[in-house]
Order: C-alpha cells, then structure tokens, then sequence
C-alpha cells in the first residue's frame, strides 16, 4: 500500500490505514521510513543515536528551496528549543528548565485553570450550546499560559495570533516564501515584547514562570541567556496551545460519540483523569514526530528520515486489548502521546491537568452534553497535530 500522511481519508481517519501498516514491520514513503508498532516506535524515542534536531536542518533547506534570506532567529529558535535538540544542548536546557516545570508548580495553577474552564463554559451556558473548540478547548491553555507568565494585557492580546503563525516551524516542509517572512516578522515581534516583560521581571521578581526561569541555576552557576529564555516562553505556547486545545476536543468528542462512556463520566466525574489518559492513547494529538538516524540500522542508513506514527503505536493490539474501543476505565500505561525517553514532553502534566480540568467543568456544570452534527471537520494546518476544527456541542 501506498500512504500518503496528507490524504484526506488519512486526515479523517487515519486508524484503518494504521492496522494494514502495522502489518508491514517497516514502510517507506516520500523519502522517510515509516513506524508504526508500538515496540518499534519507543525504540527509536529512546535511542539517543536517532537525532531530534532535523527541523533545524528543514528550516534551512526550505528556506533556500523558496530563495528565503535571512532566517537567522527563527533558526536559532528551532536549534535552542528543547523539542528538536540533542545532548550536549539538551541535557544543559532541561536541567534548567526543569526547574521552573515542577510537579508542584503545576499543581499550583490548578485553581486558576478551574476559574478559567468555568468562566469559559459560564460564556456559552446561556445561549444552551457552543463551539466547544473555539470558545472553549482553544482559549483554555492560551489564557493559563498567559496568567502563568504573567503577561501584560498588551501582549496577552496578541499572542493567539503569534502562536497561530509560528507553529509552521513544526513543520518547515509546508512553509512557502510568504510563510517564511510572515513568520520571521511574528517570531520578532514576539522576541520583542517578552524581552520588554523579561527586563521588567529581572527588576522585580515574582512567582511567575518567568520569575522562575530568570531564578533558575544550575550548580555550576549556569542560566539561560536572555534569548534562550525568550525561546522557552514561545515553545511554551507553540508546542503546548494546539496540542492541549486537540486533547480536549478529541477526548469530549469520543465521550460523546461513545454513550456508555458519556454516561460513565456524567455518574462519576472523577473518572476525568482516566477519560484524559484513554483520549491521550485512542486519539492522540500528536500523531507523528520524527527522526533523522545517526547511523546504519538494519535496512534505515545514517542521514535517513523516520516517520514515528504514535497514533498508530498507541493502538498497537500488542500492546493493548480492543485498542479501537475508547475505555475510560482502561490502563494506558505505556501510551506514547508524550513521547519517550530525554524527549518525553516537559508539558505533559500540565495538558493533562487542563485537560482533567475542562472535563470536570463540563461534566459538574453543564446538566447535559449532546453533538449538535455527527460531521466533523479536521483541522489541515498541521500535518503532526490530530484536532478538531469545530466541535458544536448543546448544553
């Protein structure tokens, strides 16, 4: 067979094509080796001779192929974020990073994440139905990212577009000309007033995740440099917004679709976290991440792209009984939606909480859910991330 990642039978459904793949050890398609196991897919996640870092190399080279000049700060900020590096650079980040994305850090946003799920769904009640994409799972990780760095009103406004435009640099293969200068323009404007909020934080520290980044040091007194930490700040929204917003959009659509499971979360609302760990597992957001291998692996050769289907991993029937039913009650342990090995997701925890969250809310406030079209529409602007463009739900 021959798969085309970009399909629209993919798009809408990528589930049946990932079982006749699996049946196939290893596939290969516009010019990268294609995984889909389960055993194969965590395998290369925690070989550390499988580099992260090709969207460095991805943005140079579509850069030249549309005659693009100067590509210098969004180059490096694909070469600093933690996502696309390897070690040194990476064990250096997230040593210092990690300091600041705590356990507990995140645990201390719960309160404010429940105050804005409510206010959002508060804004829709009235009217007995919404967009649970655009008025609810969308705004949700924007405004905790926001409150969370403390932003001021000025670029609080601004940053759902910035996010919007800058998440090509996940997938530099799709950006054309204009791509590329519109994103070079938002990526310095955005530099631009996080470095005007940073200079304002060194001069008086809080408990905000800036505040914490500028406190973070390593041992041997090393911090992150002023860009660095600007960098950290955008990867925050880039890789965390869509992401977030698709898990719970994907998770309340397969609750609704899935009456037992609807009835299940409505009798006992502290099943959220097991229905957004089953969500993580049966649908994930992201579907693909990749790879460039560093050295001969049987039939893969040093310089090869591997294309790591974790979508299709995480419904592995070697892994996991049934695995195309959705199950709240099931145990996922072993799912790969966020990653394995050094590269495991910083953010995790904190989609996780927001998204517990926005499903408690909806499921305490809101007397009942129902779809209001069983034609769903999926978003095309990404080909990694698996997410709703609308969700219309009644309440």
């Amino acid at each position: 067979m021959r798969f085309n990642p970009f399909s629209a039978d993919v798009r809408g459904d990528p589930y049946p094509v990932y079982r006749q793949l699996r049946e196939m050890p290893v596939h290969k398609t516009l010019g990268m080796w294609v995984l889909t196991r389960h055993a194969d897919v965590q395998a290369v996640l925690r070989d550390r001779s499988f580099s992260a870092g090709l969207i460095p190399q991805l943005i140079r080279q579509q850069a030249d192929r549309v005659t693009q000049g100067d590509v210098g700060r969004i180059e490096r900020l694909a070469r600093k974020s933690l996502v696309f590096t390897d070690n040194p650079d990476h064990a250096r980040l997230r040593a210092l990073v990690n300091r600041a994305f705590t356990g507990q850090a995140v645990a201390m946003l719960r309160p404010r994440v429940v105050v804005v799920a409510e206010q959002l769904l508060a804004n829709a009640r009235d009217r007995g139905e919404m967009d649970a994409i655009v008025e609810f799972a969308g705004p949700l990780p924007i405004q905790v990212m926001c409150d969370w760095l403390a932003l001021p009103e000025d670029v609080r406004e601004r940053v759902g577009d910035w996010t919007h435009n800058i998440r090509f640099l996940l997938e530099p293969g799709l950006m054309q000309a204009e791509d590329f200068s519109r994103v070079c323009a938002v990526v310095e404007e955005f530099a631009h007033a996080l470095a005007g909020v940073i200079a304002q934080r060194r001069a008086q520290l809080g408990g905000d995740l800036i505040s914490r980044l500028l406190a973070a040091e390593t041992s041997g007194g090393d911090r992150l440099s002023d860009e660095e930490l600007i960098f950290v700040c955008i990867m925050c929204f880039v890789a965390g917004n869509e992401t977030t917003k698709s898990l719970v959009g994907n998770g309340l659509r397969a609750l609704l679709l899935n009456p037992e499971q609807d009835a299940r979360m409505r009798a006992r609302p502290d099943l959220a976290r097991c229905a957004v760990t089953e969500t993580l597992r049966y649908d994930s957001p992201l579907q693909f991440t990749k790879r460039v291998a560093t050295r001969d692996v049987d039939q893969i050769r040093a310089g090869d792209q591997v294309l790591l289907c974790v979508g299709a991993a995480n419904r592995d029937p070697e892994v996991f009984e049934d695995p195309d039913r959705f199950d709240i009650t099931r145990n996922t342990q072993g799912n790969l939606a966020f990653g394995h090995g050094m590269h495991g997701c910083l953010g995790g925890a904190l989609a996780e909480m927001q998204a517990e969250v926005a499903f408690q809310t909806l499921y305490r406030r809101a007397k009942g859910l129902r779809l209001l079209t069983h034609q769903h529409e999926w978003q095309e602007h990404s080909l990694i991330v698996r997410g709703l463009k609308h969700l219309p739900v009644a309440l």
